[in-house]
Protein backbone atom coordinates (compact mmCIF):
# COMPACT_ATOMS: atom_id res chain seq x y z
CA UNK A 1 0.00 0.00 0.00
CA UNK A 2 1.39 3.22 -0.97
CA UNK A 3 2.23 6.49 1.27
CA UNK A 4 -0.36 8.51 -1.18
CA UNK A 5 2.14 10.95 -1.77
CA UNK A 6 1.12 14.36 -3.66
CA UNK A 7 -2.69 13.55 -3.37
CA UNK A 8 -4.90 15.76 -2.91
CA UNK A 9 -6.80 14.74 0.14
CA UNK A 10 -10.25 17.17 0.09
CA UNK A 11 -10.66 16.34 -3.59
CA UNK A 12 -9.91 12.53 -2.63
CA UNK A 13 -12.45 12.02 0.42
CA UNK A 14 -14.97 13.87 -1.96
CA UNK A 15 -14.57 11.27 -4.58
CA UNK A 16 -14.53 8.57 -2.00
CA UNK A 17 -17.96 9.61 -0.54
CA UNK A 18 -19.59 9.33 -4.34
CA UNK A 19 -18.42 6.18 -5.38
CA UNK A 20 -19.12 4.66 -1.60
CA UNK A 21 -22.71 5.86 -1.48
CA UNK A 22 -23.51 4.96 -4.93
CA UNK A 23 -22.32 1.37 -3.97
CA UNK A 24 -24.20 1.52 -0.67
CA UNK A 25 -27.22 2.08 -2.61
CA UNK A 26 -26.91 -0.80 -5.32
CA UNK A 27 -26.01 -2.96 -1.93
CA UNK A 28 -29.08 -1.76 0.02
CA UNK A 29 -31.89 -2.35 -2.55
CA UNK A 30 -30.45 -5.48 -3.61
CA UNK A 31 -30.61 -6.54 0.04
CA UNK A 32 -33.98 -6.08 0.69
CA UNK A 33 -35.09 -8.83 -2.24
CA UNK A 34 -32.36 -11.07 -1.48
CA UNK A 35 -33.64 -11.68 2.37
CA UNK A 36 -37.43 -12.01 0.98
CA UNK A 37 -36.26 -14.91 -1.70
CA UNK A 38 -33.11 -16.53 1.18
CA UNK A 39 -36.11 -17.16 3.17
CA UNK A 40 -38.54 -18.46 0.96
CA UNK A 41 -35.83 -20.86 -0.30
CA UNK A 42 -34.70 -21.96 2.85
CA UNK A 43 -31.03 -21.26 1.48
CA UNK A 44 -28.64 -20.43 4.47
CA UNK A 45 -26.03 -19.70 1.91
CA UNK A 46 -28.53 -16.71 0.48
CA UNK A 47 -29.61 -15.72 4.24
CA UNK A 48 -25.46 -15.50 5.06
CA UNK A 49 -24.83 -13.75 1.42
CA UNK A 50 -27.86 -11.47 3.09
CA UNK A 51 -26.41 -11.13 6.47
CA UNK A 52 -22.52 -10.51 5.17
CA UNK A 53 -24.23 -7.59 2.62
CA UNK A 54 -26.18 -5.94 6.05
CA UNK A 55 -22.46 -6.25 7.77
CA UNK A 56 -21.48 -4.41 3.62
CA UNK A 57 -24.16 -1.88 3.95
CA UNK A 58 -23.17 -1.48 7.72
CA UNK A 59 -19.32 -0.63 6.86
CA UNK A 60 -19.88 1.38 3.96
CA UNK A 61 -22.14 3.87 5.87
CA UNK A 62 -19.32 3.44 8.93
CA UNK A 63 -16.60 4.90 6.42
CA UNK A 64 -18.59 7.23 5.01
CA UNK A 65 -18.84 8.48 8.73
CA UNK A 66 -15.07 8.42 9.09
CA UNK A 67 -14.10 10.12 6.15
CA UNK A 68 -17.03 13.22 7.46
CA UNK A 69 -15.00 12.70 10.35
CA UNK A 70 -11.69 12.33 9.24
CA UNK A 71 -11.98 15.83 7.58
CA UNK A 72 -12.73 18.49 10.67
CA UNK A 73 -9.49 20.13 11.25
CA UNK A 74 -7.43 19.78 13.74
CA UNK A 75 -8.85 21.92 17.11
CA UNK A 76 -8.51 21.76 20.93
CA UNK A 77 -7.01 18.96 22.22
CA UNK A 78 -7.52 16.60 19.00
CA UNK A 79 -4.04 18.15 17.78
CA UNK A 80 -4.25 15.52 14.80
CA UNK A 81 -7.92 16.00 14.13
CA UNK A 82 -9.63 13.26 13.60
CA UNK A 83 -8.10 11.41 10.82
CA UNK A 84 -7.69 7.79 12.63
CA UNK A 85 -11.42 7.76 12.58
CA UNK A 86 -11.38 6.01 9.34
CA UNK A 87 -8.78 3.22 10.77
CA UNK A 88 -11.33 2.75 13.94
CA UNK A 89 -13.68 2.09 10.83
CA UNK A 90 -11.32 -0.07 9.20
CA UNK A 91 -10.35 -2.43 12.41
CA UNK A 92 -14.58 -2.22 13.31
CA UNK A 93 -15.15 -3.96 9.35
CA UNK A 94 -12.16 -6.70 10.38
CA UNK A 95 -14.16 -7.11 13.80
CA UNK A 96 -17.37 -7.52 12.18
CA UNK A 97 -15.84 -9.77 9.70
CA UNK A 98 -14.37 -12.28 11.85
CA UNK A 99 -17.31 -12.13 14.31
CA UNK A 100 -19.99 -12.62 11.39
CA UNK A 101 -17.52 -15.61 10.07
CA UNK A 102 -17.83 -17.38 13.59
CA UNK A 103 -21.55 -17.38 13.30
CA UNK A 104 -21.90 -18.91 9.97
CA UNK A 105 -19.38 -21.38 10.36
CA UNK A 106 -21.50 -22.42 13.31
CA UNK A 107 -24.48 -22.32 11.47
CA UNK A 108 -22.84 -24.27 8.63
CA UNK A 109 -21.52 -27.17 10.43
CA UNK A 110 -24.88 -27.65 12.27
CA UNK A 111 -26.84 -27.74 8.76
CA UNK A 112 -24.05 -29.97 7.75
CA UNK A 113 -26.07 -32.86 9.93
CA UNK A 114 -29.51 -31.95 9.65
CA UNK A 115 -29.62 -30.29 6.17
CA UNK A 116 -33.13 -28.28 5.22
CA UNK A 117 -34.36 -28.86 1.71
CA UNK A 118 -33.02 -26.14 -0.19
CA UNK A 119 -34.54 -24.75 -3.48
CA UNK A 120 -32.03 -24.74 -6.10
CA UNK A 121 -33.37 -22.64 -8.80
CA UNK A 122 -34.20 -19.99 -6.56
CA UNK A 123 -30.54 -19.68 -5.06
CA UNK A 124 -28.78 -19.39 -8.43
CA UNK A 125 -31.20 -16.90 -9.94
CA UNK A 126 -30.87 -14.41 -6.31
CA UNK A 127 -27.09 -15.70 -6.57
CA UNK A 128 -26.29 -14.74 -10.19
CA UNK A 129 -27.98 -11.31 -9.49
CA UNK A 130 -26.01 -11.21 -6.69
CA UNK A 131 -22.91 -11.70 -8.67
CA UNK A 132 -23.83 -8.48 -11.32
CA UNK A 133 -24.77 -6.61 -7.68
CA UNK A 134 -21.45 -6.80 -6.22
CA UNK A 135 -19.44 -6.77 -9.55
CA UNK A 136 -20.76 -3.05 -10.01
CA UNK A 137 -20.45 -2.31 -6.38
CA UNK A 138 -16.86 -3.05 -6.22
CA UNK A 139 -16.03 -1.56 -9.12
CA UNK A 140 -17.46 1.82 -7.58
CA UNK A 141 -15.42 0.97 -4.51
CA UNK A 142 -12.26 -0.05 -6.44
CA UNK A 143 -12.34 3.72 -7.89
CA UNK A 144 -12.01 5.43 -4.60
CA UNK A 145 -8.42 5.85 -3.14
CA UNK A 146 -7.68 2.19 -1.62
CA UNK A 147 -4.44 3.40 0.06
CA UNK A 148 -7.05 4.61 2.49
CA UNK A 149 -7.24 1.74 5.01
CA UNK A 150 -10.88 2.62 5.76
CA UNK A 151 -11.78 2.07 2.02
CA UNK A 152 -9.78 -0.65 1.74
CA UNK A 153 -11.90 -2.65 4.70
CA UNK A 154 -15.16 -1.53 2.95
CA UNK A 155 -13.37 -2.68 -0.36
CA UNK A 156 -12.65 -6.08 1.08
CA UNK A 157 -16.47 -6.47 2.76
CA UNK A 158 -17.92 -6.33 -0.82
CA UNK A 159 -15.22 -8.52 -2.83
CA UNK A 160 -15.70 -11.17 0.07
CA UNK A 161 -19.52 -10.87 -1.27
CA UNK A 162 -18.66 -11.46 -4.77
CA UNK A 163 -16.87 -14.27 -3.61
CA UNK A 164 -19.64 -15.30 -1.70
CA UNK A 165 -22.56 -14.96 -4.47
CA UNK A 166 -19.85 -17.49 -7.02
CA UNK A 167 -19.68 -19.73 -4.44
CA UNK A 168 -23.93 -19.83 -4.04
CA UNK A 169 -24.21 -19.88 -7.56
CA UNK A 170 -22.05 -23.17 -8.01
CA UNK A 171 -24.73 -24.47 -4.93
CA UNK A 172 -27.63 -23.64 -6.39
CA UNK A 173 -26.72 -25.21 -9.56
CA UNK A 174 -25.04 -28.55 -7.74
CA UNK A 175 -28.08 -28.28 -6.21
CA UNK A 176 -30.37 -28.80 -9.25
CA UNK A 177 -28.61 -31.32 -10.66
CA UNK A 178 -27.46 -33.52 -7.97
CA UNK A 179 -29.79 -33.00 -5.31
CA UNK A 180 -27.03 -32.82 -3.05
CA UNK A 181 -28.26 -30.28 -0.36
CA UNK A 182 -25.14 -29.76 1.27
CA UNK A 183 -23.31 -28.03 -1.23
CA UNK A 184 -25.36 -24.86 0.29
CA UNK A 185 -23.55 -25.37 3.87
CA UNK A 186 -20.16 -26.32 1.44
CA UNK A 187 -20.48 -22.55 -0.41
CA UNK A 188 -20.95 -21.25 3.21
CA UNK A 189 -17.99 -22.61 4.68
CA UNK A 190 -15.94 -21.59 1.83
CA UNK A 191 -17.04 -17.88 2.41
CA UNK A 192 -16.32 -18.31 6.44
CA UNK A 193 -12.85 -18.77 5.32
CA UNK A 194 -12.45 -15.68 2.96
CA UNK A 195 -14.10 -13.73 5.86
CA UNK A 196 -11.60 -15.02 8.42
CA UNK A 197 -8.76 -14.29 6.18
CA UNK A 198 -9.68 -10.52 4.94
CA UNK A 199 -10.71 -10.07 8.43
CA UNK A 200 -7.52 -11.00 10.01
CA UNK A 201 -5.58 -8.52 7.69
CA UNK A 202 -7.53 -5.72 8.40
CA UNK A 203 -7.23 -6.26 12.26
CA UNK A 204 -3.73 -6.53 11.76
CA UNK A 205 -3.26 -3.30 9.32
CA UNK A 206 -5.13 -1.18 11.23
CA UNK A 207 -3.65 -2.56 14.48
CA UNK A 208 -0.12 -1.18 13.44
CA UNK A 209 -1.14 2.13 13.01
CA UNK A 210 -2.76 2.22 16.44
CA UNK A 211 0.63 0.56 17.93
CA UNK A 212 2.75 3.55 15.58
CA UNK A 213 4.71 1.15 14.08
CA UNK A 214 6.67 1.92 10.97
CA UNK A 215 4.26 1.52 7.85
CA UNK A 216 5.41 -1.39 5.66
CA UNK A 217 6.49 0.54 2.65
CA UNK A 218 9.37 3.03 4.97
CA UNK A 219 12.21 1.35 6.18
CA UNK A 220 13.87 3.39 9.30
CA UNK A 221 17.34 1.67 9.06
CA UNK A 222 17.37 3.18 5.29
CA UNK A 223 16.06 6.25 6.77
CA UNK A 224 18.46 6.43 9.28
CA UNK A 225 21.39 5.96 7.06
CA UNK A 226 20.11 8.04 4.69
CA UNK A 227 19.91 11.21 7.56
CA UNK A 228 23.53 10.17 8.75
CA UNK A 229 24.89 10.57 4.78
CA UNK A 230 23.35 14.02 4.64
CA UNK A 231 26.07 16.44 5.15
CA UNK A 232 27.30 18.27 8.22
CA UNK A 233 24.83 15.60 10.26
CA UNK A 234 27.53 13.79 13.00
CA UNK A 235 24.77 11.75 15.03
CA UNK A 236 21.05 11.02 14.60
CA UNK A 237 18.92 10.19 18.09
CA UNK A 238 15.22 9.52 18.42
CA UNK A 239 14.50 8.56 15.20
CA UNK A 240 10.95 7.62 15.49
CA UNK A 241 8.44 6.40 12.24
CA UNK A 242 4.46 6.00 12.08
CA UNK A 243 1.27 6.78 10.71
CA UNK A 244 -1.53 9.16 11.63
CA UNK A 245 -3.64 7.56 9.14
CA UNK A 246 -2.87 5.12 6.88
CA UNK A 247 -1.09 6.93 3.73
CA UNK A 248 -0.02 9.27 5.68
CA UNK A 249 3.25 8.78 7.51
CA UNK A 250 5.12 11.01 9.86
CA UNK A 251 8.45 10.86 11.40
CA UNK A 252 10.39 12.73 14.24
CA UNK A 253 14.11 12.76 15.26
CA UNK A 254 16.92 14.38 16.70
CA UNK A 255 19.67 15.34 14.82
CA UNK A 256 23.10 16.57 15.54
CA UNK A 257 25.18 18.74 13.07
CA UNK A 258 28.67 20.13 12.85
CA UNK A 259 29.94 23.35 14.68
CA UNK A 260 29.96 26.27 11.80
CA UNK A 261 26.81 24.55 9.92
CA UNK A 262 23.40 26.06 9.65
CA UNK A 263 21.06 24.30 11.63
CA UNK A 264 18.21 25.23 9.53
CA UNK A 265 19.81 24.58 6.30
CA UNK A 266 20.37 21.08 7.51
CA UNK A 267 16.97 20.96 8.67
CA UNK A 268 14.95 22.30 5.17
CA UNK A 269 17.89 19.72 3.46
CA UNK A 270 17.01 16.63 5.44
CA UNK A 271 13.17 17.41 5.32
CA UNK A 272 13.50 17.89 1.43
CA UNK A 273 15.39 14.32 1.08
CA UNK A 274 12.71 12.99 3.10
CA UNK A 275 9.75 14.24 1.21
CA UNK A 276 11.45 13.48 -2.34
CA UNK A 277 13.26 10.15 -1.41
CA UNK A 278 10.41 8.40 1.19
CA UNK A 279 7.39 10.75 0.44
CA UNK A 280 7.26 11.81 4.09
CA UNK A 281 5.84 15.19 4.50
CA UNK A 282 4.44 15.40 8.23
CA UNK A 283 8.21 15.88 9.80
CA UNK A 284 9.61 17.21 12.91
CA UNK A 285 13.35 17.75 13.11
CA UNK A 286 15.05 18.97 16.66
CA UNK A 287 18.19 20.14 14.81
CA UNK A 288 21.21 20.90 17.63
CA UNK A 289 25.18 21.62 17.32
CA UNK A 290 26.42 18.60 18.51
CA UNK A 291 29.13 19.21 21.24
CA UNK A 292 32.96 19.03 21.70
CA UNK A 293 32.33 16.18 23.44
CA UNK A 294 30.23 13.95 21.09
CA UNK A 295 32.93 15.35 17.99
CA UNK A 296 35.71 13.63 20.24
CA UNK A 297 33.61 10.30 20.85
CA UNK A 298 33.07 10.63 17.10
CA UNK A 299 36.43 10.99 15.96
CA UNK A 300 38.03 8.25 18.23
CA UNK A 301 35.47 6.13 17.01
CA UNK A 302 36.56 6.53 13.11
CA UNK A 303 40.26 6.39 14.60
CA UNK A 304 40.60 3.93 17.24
CA UNK A 305 44.46 3.95 17.06
CA UNK A 306 44.91 7.55 17.25
CA UNK A 307 45.75 10.35 20.21
CA UNK A 308 42.83 10.53 22.48
CA UNK A 309 43.06 13.75 23.76
CA UNK A 310 42.09 16.48 22.75
CA UNK A 311 39.10 17.32 20.40
CA UNK A 312 39.55 16.35 16.50
CA UNK A 313 40.53 19.21 14.18
CA UNK A 314 38.48 18.51 11.38
CA UNK A 315 35.10 16.16 12.33
CA UNK A 316 34.27 13.44 10.60
CA UNK A 317 30.56 13.06 9.43
CA UNK A 318 28.73 9.78 10.13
Amino acid sequence: MGAGHGHDHKVSADSDRRWLAGALAVIVTFLIGEVIVGIIADSLALLSDAAHMTTDAASIALALWAIRLAARPATGRMTFGWKRAEILSAQANGLTLLLLALWLGYEAIRRLFEPPEVHGWLVLITALVGVAVNVLATWMISRADRTSLNVEGAYQHILNDLFAFIATAVAGLVIILTGWVQADVVATLIVVALMIKAGIGLIKASSRIFLEAAPDYLDPDRIDTDIRARDGVVRIHDLHVWEITSGSPALSAHVLVEPGHDCHAVREDIAHMLDHDHHIEHVTLQVDHASPEVLDIGNRASHPCGPKQGPAHTPHTH
